[in-house]
């Protein structure tokens, strides 16, 4: 019946309730219970906001204890015991260690509200307008962030046209080794390329929507390399590939890069709960008072629960170390899936946790999402005609957990190919 519901009152926008028709009721780590007593293994991770799994008990404990005393929940920007708690915490664990130095924004509750404020904020501190962005790329679904996101299909519902953005070639987008910074610093150098300087260069590590690609640290280096020979800033979309994703809390920890705008989003918060965070370097702070604001900037359960996060998680180099390890042994593995199944041409791709499955036959990768979840695995697809099988276990999953998913993987492939 609960199906009956959604389609007679949900909008035909509704997406992940198609590959998932049923109704959830219960979780906890990385496992998902329906109204019917039948239990998931969950490789979707709320499409990275739940890093962390489900219901944490330790997040879940902290939070309790604020609601039943009383703690606030909606404070908008105002100064609460739960947010310089979170700003401490997050200066202490995340950025003393890494010698970062940034201002902290919370502009709102979801990536797309951080994108746009780095956006308007990089705009206004260079004076220019135009933004770079790569092939493949996704940064939200307003205005502003569909202007920098090359999804044709996503660009068009926009609705009205989309200007002050260049298209980029992202590293590897044509498959044969060019150096694609290089085109870059080509096009920005020559004053007869007919593009204006821009503003900035947003860029995420790796491309979770456009088809899990990655860029090579040494590709970064250089992308921030040619930002400051030109004088442009560099910001980072962080919001799906942090967080210990792909292994160190920043996906660009590797590149040895400081990008002068970042943002998070989605397991930022811990535990699912609505936050972003805009970090900038301090010089590039130049709002005035009240320049970009928002109703819901202020989830106090949201600090408390990230506050939780940051200190079960990331005091330690335990769940990076884990993640790295773990991430390297499903990619083999995946690979000798592959190729054990004949009729079924694939490539993986991907960092830690942050793994794409790219069929070459565009029809297998719902096909096998959805044999997958006929078996009990939730995931889902992205990329180009959703051919890319998007593997993406909470972090605190074991190798059994790991494993056990990767033979529903295999079951699912020799039932679609077979």
């Amino acid at each position: 019946m609960s199906m009956d519901t959604i389609e007679r009152l949900e909008s035909e926008v509704r997406g992940y309730v198609r590959s998932f028709p049923t109704e959830f009721a219960t979780a906890r780590g990385n496992r998902m219970t329906d109204v019917h007593g039948h239990e998931y293994l969950d490789f979707f991770s709320g499409a990275g906001a739940l890093n962390y799994g489900h219901n944490d008990r330790d997040m879940e404990a902290a939070l309790l204890d604020y609601i039943q005393s009383g703690g606030i929940n909606h404070g908008l920007d105002m100064a609460t015991e739960a947010k310089v708690r979170f700003m401490e915490t997050f200066e202490e664990v995340i950025l003393k260690p890494r010698k970062l130095d940034y201002k902290l924004q919370f502009p709102g509750p979801t990536g797309t509200n951080a994108v746009e404020a780095a956006l308007k904020l990089a705009r206004k501190y260079t004076g220019r307008s135009g933004m770079v962005h790569f092939t493949h790329s996704f940064h939200g679904m307003t205005l502003g962030a569909t202007s920098v996101t090359s999804n044709a299909a996503i660009r068009n519902s926009a609705g009205v046209g989309l200007s002050d953005t260049t298209t980029a070639a992202f590293d590897g987008y044509y498959r044969d080794g060019r150096d694609t910074a290089a085109d870059l610093d080509a096009l920005l150098s020559d004053s007869f390329s007919g593009v204006d300087k821009p503003a900035a260069v947003i860029v995420e590590t790796v491309q979770g929507e456009g088809g899990i690609y990655t860029a090579d640290f040494e590709w970064l280096a250089k992308i921030s390399r040619i930002c400051k020979a030109h004088g442009l800033l560099l910001i980072v979309d962080d919001i799906q590939a942090g967080y210990g994703r792909t292994g160190p809390f920043f996906s660009f920890e590797p590149a040895e890069i400081q990008p002068d705008i970042v943002t998070l989003a989605k397991s930022i918060s811990g535990m699912g709960s609505p936050m972003s965070l805009v970090l900038m370097r301090p010089e590039i702070d130049v709002w005035s008072p009240g320049e970009h604001t928002g109703t819901f900037r202020g989830n106090n359960h949201a600090f408390v629960t990230g506050a939780a996060a940051l200190d079960k998680f990331w005091r330690d180099d335990k769940l990076t170390r884990h993640v790295a390890h773990h991430g390297e042994r499903l990619r083999e593995r995946l690979r000798q899936i592959i190729d054990k199944h004949d009729g079924f041409d694939g490539e993986v791709r991907g960092r830690g946790f942050f793994i794409g499955l790219d069929c070459a036959q565009p029809e297998n990768g719902n096909a096998v999402i959805g044999a997958c979840f006929e078996r009990g695995l939730i995931m889902e697809t992205t990329g180009q005609e959703d051919r890319v099988v998007k593997i993406m276990p909470p972090l605190i999953s074991t190798a059994e957990d790991i494993d056990e998913g990767l033979s529903i993987i295999d079951d699912a492939i020799g039932a679609v190919t077979g």
